[in-house]
């Protein structure tokens, strides 16, 4: 079933804004056939839905096929990334493995950016490999190189940018003019920037990767995933995996995730404006060897930062002066910054990515890729950044 349209604005009207569209696109009173007004999107928990000839089913058959609260979502999505089509799963590891790496088969080939999102690298080394897939990885921010490891059986270029967790940036565009002259899938995880600040699809990719329980959430308090293309024939095979395989979003999750993004907009300026306090901060500290946000000057791709994306996001990464030690002294001398796992909520995480995120790789592997034991990753919040300052301050007298 093709995801409908976001109704237009009036003929005449200048284009919504982001916004606008983060509070309204899936969700006007309008949209909904039979609804009773509701300004949110209600949840809808019905399993199963009723036809009136057995012949012809209506426009709802069974939910993991669609249900009236994930498509809201997929509609939004959809219209916040400048997509034709989204779908909303379990996970975002739940996106990857059912419907967007299951277009592949035993014997094709992936090009990977090597500083990737634990858990999917995890994926393609100890799962997807045993069904015949390879994965090479490269240092993506050199397009040349990314274009060397192209086999005649590579089939998909798969990149973040920013990288999770060096910050590292990929050329977008670079990326898509490989993949379109190769006949390659250009996926971009867009994770960290989220809709609000980066657009991939309008860079040339073909498809889009969100956690969407990061930023899209935005209160750690919901899982999800999602994927968003623009072509047909592409939604129409990821669509029918998800509707195969089953790995579909909730419907309160769903809610939740609509609910959260009404309010990205405005998060995300906050994150970015937090994010880019404390990276000043901890550029001039002693205790901190180097400093990767990309909205730092000192970033080696901040130009390309600005060119491909309107803003930097709310994660950074550092480096502690000594050992693993002195790492995990300042994290557990935190008060205000939260020490877990996971990005994108309202409130600050930190996290040591060797023990923690990434620690399912090899130690030989996260040094070559540039992940040492004193690196530090965090998701700066939206508390008042004099308050942020001062815990990472008082931490990092130790």
């Amino acid at each position: 079933m093709a995801t409908p349209s976001y109704p237009p604005p009036l003929a005449g009207a200048p284009a919504q804004g982001f916004a606008t569209r983060a509070i309204h696109a899936g969700e006007a009173p309008y949209f909904r056939e039979g609804s009773a007004g509701d300004v949110a999107a209600p949840i809808h928990l019905a399993t199963t839905y009723a036809r009136q000839k057995v012949a012809q089913p209506g426009r709802y058959e069974y939910v993991r096929s669609q249900n009236p609260t994930r498509e809201a979502l997929e509609v939004k999505l959809a219209s916040l990334e400048n997509a034709r089509y989204g779908l909303a799963f379990s996970s975002g590891l739940a996106a990857e493995t059912t419907a967007l790496l299951a277009l592949l088969k035993a014997g094709d080939h992936i090009v990977a950016f090597d500083d990737l999102y634990g858990g999917t690298k995890r994926l393609f080394e100890h799962v997807f490999a045993r069904f015949g897939i390879e994965t090479s990885y490269v240092d993506a921010t050199s397009a040349p190189l990314a274009e060397k490891a192209v086999k005649p059986s590579t089939k998909m270029l798969w990149v973040e940018s920013p990288t999770n967790p060096l910050m590292k940036l990929c050329d977008i565009r670079a990326m898509a003019e490989i993949a379109r002259q190769h006949g390659l899938i250009l996926v971009v995880d867009n994770t960290f920037l989220s809709p609000y600040f980066q657009k991939p699809l309008d860079l040339g990719a073909d498809v889009v990767v969100h956690s969407i329980t990061k930023y899209l959430g935005g209160h750690s308090d919901v899982l999800g995933g999602a994927l968003l293309v623009n072509s047909d024939a592409l939604y129409e095979r990821l669509q029918y995996h998800q509707n195969s395989a089953g790995a579909v979003l909730p419907p309160f999750d769903a809610y939740l995730t609509l609910r959260g993004i009404k309010t990205l907009a405005v998060r995300m300026e906050q994150h970015q404006k937090n994010a880019l306090a404390v990276a000043r901060f901890l550029e001039c500290h002693h205790r901190v060897s180097r400093v990767l946000y990309p909205g730092a000057e000192s970033h080696p791709q901040h130009d390309l930062a600005k060119a491909q994306a309107s803003g930097f996001g709310g994660v950074l990464a550092f480096d502690i002066r000594g050992t693993a030690a002195h790492a995990e002294a300042f994290l557990e001398r935190l008060r205000l910054f939260t020490l877990a796992e996971s990005l994108g909520g309202v409130e600050s995480l930190i996290e040591q990515p060797s023990q923690m995120t990434h620690a399912s790789l090899e130690k030989a592997e996260r040094e070559k890729i540039g992940i040492s034991d004193t690196l530090i990753r965090v998701s700066v919040g939206i508390e008042d950044p004099a308050d942020l300052i001062a815990d990472l301050e008082q931490a990092l007298d130790f």
